[in-house]
């Protein structure tokens, strides 16, 4: 029986510090920018979790009630995400991205996949093959951050 090797101790801090860069660098990737990081994250959430009260929306994302109402008027306005009644209470509202919204982060998940795709074509074909081994991990890490540890597979999200 063949045992696994020694895991090496991780870094945490090394860590922290490569996922930020791999963030940045999706962000770069990421063109046109007239959405904010905020709006693209508050759509991928949505498209990804489902419709969510404001409230909701702003914890998930860091920042105030008043500051995401804004943020979703602006989407609503661009007709990217609308309002509905909240079905467990009437008298509420949840936000649920809309048809356009889904196409737009379509779109731009091709551009980031074929600018991705431009720049997996200049590394070794190891480290291309090291990369796609580490997304389920990734997958799972990025799971458990929401709070959806048990949850299925997510949608790839637009850069945030």
């Amino acid at each position: 029986m063949e045992s696994d090797p020694p895991s090496q101790p991780v870094d945490e801090l090394e860590l922290a510090v490569g996922l930020a860069r791999i963030r940045t660098m999706m962000r770069l990737l990421d063109v046109p920018r007239d959405l904010s990081i905020t709006s693209l994250s508050t759509l991928a959430n949505l498209e990804r979790l489902g419709p969510r009260r404001l409230t909701e929306l702003a914890a998930m994302e860091g920042v105030t009630q008043p500051a995401m109402t804004q943020l979703v008027s602006r989407l609503e306005r661009e007709e990217l995400a609308e309002r509905r009644p909240d079905p467990s209470d009437g008298r509420a509202v949840v936000v649920a991205v809309t048809q356009h919204g889904r196409a737009e982060l379509a779109r731009r998940r091709a551009v980031q996949a074929k600018r991705l795709a431009e720049l997996l074509a200049e590394v070794p074909a190891a480290d291309r093959a090291a990369i796609a081994a580490a997304l389920p991990a990734l997958e799972r890490l990025a799971a458990r951050a929401h709070g959806l540890a048990d949850s299925p597979a997510p949608v790839p999200e637009v850069s945030e």
